[in-house]
């Protein structure tokens, strides 16, 4: 080394060397990468307030969907107040004071290993179900109860599909039903989303007067009858079959049959 670089410091003679060295190149990538990773972590913190807000807001709206209720023209949140969240115990059927409803999360109780249980029998392949769930009761102005709003979840070809099942106060009778996050195959799967689809669940029955789950979602309509079946999707048979699972599955006794017959006996 030359007396002269001798005598520069470690930050003068890196700024001496060439734009193109090794030394510079890998400097600048790492300086960049560096200040872009901070940039977008800051961007993140930033905006999740808002995206918890909007994810919020969607979920208002499907529930507000399904049970017939949503206008473009009104403010979602002022709509929503006429919903009554509970958080309901899945065994017994019953509502608990244990939780906040206002704040209580479905999905991250369900992998929650105090808050879940590992099915054995898990014909909507979830894996883990919560013991509790937020449900949503909507009343008449003279407070009898006129419908409740329920979520369920199952797999579907390629995905979880997450909805709503809206159901009439004698606990039987289906008036809507949608999913608002999956990733089935558009065209096909996807079509759990048409809206013509979705109208086939209206009026349609759960079980049959013996109380017997008759609520079925193939091809061909089961000896039950029609009042109990739906069309499955055209060339998406794997997604009609989870859907047909999960429903069976959330609307019977692992799911809600104990909540869906307190309902018929006029508990709530």
């Amino acid at each position: 080394m030359s007396d002269a670089n001798a005598n520069k410091g470690m930050i003068r003679r890196f700024l001496d060397l060439p734009t193109d060295s090794v030394a510079k190149t890998i400097f600048i990538a790492t300086t960049l990468c560096l200040v872009a990773s901070m940039i977008v972590s800051a961007a993140a913190v930033a905006l999740r307030p808002i995206q918890e807000v909007n994810k919020l807001k969607d979920k208002q709206v499907n529930i507000l969907q399904v049970a017939g209720l949503f206008d473009p023209s009104e403010d979602v949140v002022e709509a929503f107040g006429a919903f009554e969240p509970h958080v309901l115990e899945i065994a017994t059927g019953q509502f608990t004071e244990e939780f906040d409803a206002t704040t209580f999360d479905d999905r991250a109780a369900a992998g929650d290993p105090e808050l879940s249980i590992a099915l054995a029998d898990d014909p909507a392949s979830i894996g883990r179900q919560a013991k509790f769930v937020t449900v949503y009761l909507l009343r008449n102005a003279d407070g009898s109860l006129d419908k409740v709003v329920l979520p369920i979840h199952g797999y579907g070809l390629w995905s979880t599909l997450y909805g709503f099942i809206a159901i009439e106060e004698n606990g039987n009778d289906i008036f809507g039903l949608q999913f608002y996050q999956h990733g089935e195959t558009p065209g096909l799967g996807a079509e759990v989303d048409n809206p013509r689809w979705k109208s086939l669940w209206s009026g349609k029955k759960l079980a049959d007067d013996a109380g017997a789950l008759q609520i079925s979602v193939t091809k061909t309509a089961p000896a039950a009858g029609a009042d109990h079946h739906i069309d499955a999707l055209a060339g998406a048979t794997l997604t009609t079959v989870g859907v047909h699972n999960l429903v069976r599955f959330w609307m019977g006794e692992a799911g809600y049959g104990p909540f869906l017959t307190n309902l018929k006996a006029g508990e709530f």
